[in-house]
């Protein structure tokens, strides 16, 4: 569809307005973990609600997501609902993507595998959500050894992850050499400078087409000029050859008698890594059959049915994040990223809807945080450490009477929560110091109370304030007509509240 000037990919309910009533989550400190002072968060909930509620805290701060989402496959996995219409598959990606776009920080990355089903409309939504300048990459990753033996056309043995920036800021980091690529360079001539490789001093290209590359060269062990065959001319300019010579960056062969040289390419030189290449062949980042062996071993009961290998999480943090960054995946399956973020000594947020965040996600990060020895354990020295809070989402903070035609408060939220509650909502930072429940800022607060709220409850409280200090409070009992000071403002308990919120029964 055309739109304004610009092509656009459109769908059923893209423009359907989607609001999510701002929850505050409940550590369950009898499935925290570890270290108690830990930053990392494991959270069980709807991943939409828990991502908005991560927003007043986070926004900004995330330097890596990774997510692996439902493929939309027609499958019925035991632990998603695979079997989505398109339109509604778009529709929840959509929603997901632009909270976790505000997540970001702006040397941020997000890294998102899918397979052929959804990845090229995928790839047009993240354009319009990212910016089409932000995308980085399609990665190809090899997953298997070999095609499926239901395969009828075409061997599918591959997924594809989309990496996108949040800005320019992002810088990606290089890769460790493998040992094989270590392996190439050589030092036959005991060079002080360390081993090297033999690279062509010559190119492609006729005399008539790079004159000033055509020149002769003398050979050190004849004294003879040597000239490029006449099809090629030499790789460097007159001047950076004689640079190469001064150098003793020549290569001449074992004997010195070669009538071409090769340049020595020096390990050192080089820069300390290799770009990441966008083919990542399954010897090089694990395969789906790894990611079963290693589910196998941690959940030997109950193996998760469609894991990712650590190797796989290992490469994307070792590229897109740094120590003590922070990591968050919303669709955190049997927990690979976190696992791998811990042992990687990344701080994380885990999002699983699912009750594999008990059975799967908990005893995991449990097993890590005790040492556990499998995945990338031994590659990464991993002893064990750390630790983790369990969150649980927060129900609706207010709910239909069940008499009558009115909402309430939830009789499930103790004071507390509610002011916490509150505080989210009205964009204040829950912090309870003296009668103030929460700041916006240092001169704006909030202040929430079941107390009735007459004009000598406000004087009372408007002795608290500094000057140029204002306050917000909220009451569930308010004298009517009351007259406020300019820097004071007053809501009920819910009605106000009812403007802010949008509830779960009307967003599903």
């Amino acid at each position: 569809m055309q739109k304004t000037g610009k092509l656009e990919l459109t769908w059923v309910g893209k423009y359907d307005e989607v609001s999510v009533e701002p929850r505050i989550l409940i550590e369950d400190p009898s499935k925290s973990y570890g270290d108690p002072n830990s930053e990392n968060m494991l959270i069980h909930g709807d991943n939409l609600i828990a991502l908005q509620a991560l927003q007043q805290d986070y926004a900004g701060k995330i330097k890596c997501i990774y997510i692996d989402p439902p493929y939309n496959t027609g499958s019925a996995f035991e632990h998603y609902d695979d079997n989505l219409e398109h339109s509604t598959w778009l529709n929840l990606m959509k929603s997901r993507l632009e909270l976790l776009k505000r997540l970001l920080s702006s040397d941020g990355s997000i890294w998102v595998n899918l397979d052929d089903n959804e990845v090229h409309y995928c790839k047009v939504m993240m354009d319009e959500i990212f910016g089409r300048d932000n995308f980085l990459c399609d990665l190809a990753w090899e997953k298997r050894y070999s095609p499926p033996p239901d395969t009828k056309e075409f061997g599918y043995i591959h997924d594809h992850i989309l990496v996108y920036r949040k800005t320019t800021d992002f810088k990606r980091n290089l890769l460790p050499f493998t040992d094989e690529q270590t392996g190439r360079y050589k030092n036959p001539d005991n060079d002080p400078r360390g081993p090297w490789k033999a690279m062509d001093y010559t190119c492609r290209f006729t005399a008539q087409q790079r004159p000033n590359l055509y020149y002769p060269i003398i050979q050190p062990l004849t004294g003879e000029k040597v000239w490029p065959k006449e099809t090629r001319v030499w790789a460097n300019s007159k001047e950076e050859h004689e640079k190469n010579v001064l150098e003793n960056r020549l290569w001449w062969g074992a004997s010195g008698k070669n009538k071409v040289p090769a340049k020595k390419n020096f390990l050192s030189d080089i820069q300390q890594g290799m770009m990441p290449m966008s083919l990542w062949h399954y010897d090089f980042a694990g395969t789906n059959q790894d990611a079963k062996k290693e589910s196998m071993r941690l959940f030997a009961s109950s193996p998760f049915g469609t894991p990712k290998p650590e190797r796989l999480l290992e490469l994307i943090l070792t590229i897109a994040s740094n120590p003590s960054d922070i990591v968050l995946d919303s669709f955190l399956g049997s927990g690979t990223t976190v696992a791998v973020a811990h042992k990687m000594k990344r701080k994380w947020i885990g999002i699983e809807l699912g009750e594999h965040a008990y059975t799967h996600c908990k005893i995991r990060l449990d097993k890590v945080i005790d040492g556990e020895q499998g995945g990338i354990s031994k590659s990464v020295n991993w002893q064990g450490g750390g630790g983790y809070k369990f969150y649980e989402l927060a129900p609706s903070l207010l709910v239909k009477n069940p008499v009558l035609p009115v909402y309430q408060i939830n009789p499930e939220y103790t004071f507390e929560m509610l002011c916490e509650a509150i505080c989210k909502i009205e964009g204040f930072r829950y912090k309870v110091d003296g009668v103030y429940h929460g700041y916006s800022s240092e001169k704006r607060f909030i202040h929430i109370t079941k107390e009735f709220i007459n004009v000598e409850y406000i004087k009372t409280v408007a002795a608290t304030l500094g000057e140029d200090q204002s306050l917000l409070i909220y009451g569930t009992k308010i004298q009517s007509g009351l007259r406020l000071p300019d820097n004071i403002e007053v809501k009920k308990i819910p009605k106000d509240l009812l403007e802010k919120c949008t509830f779960e029964s009307e967003v599903r």
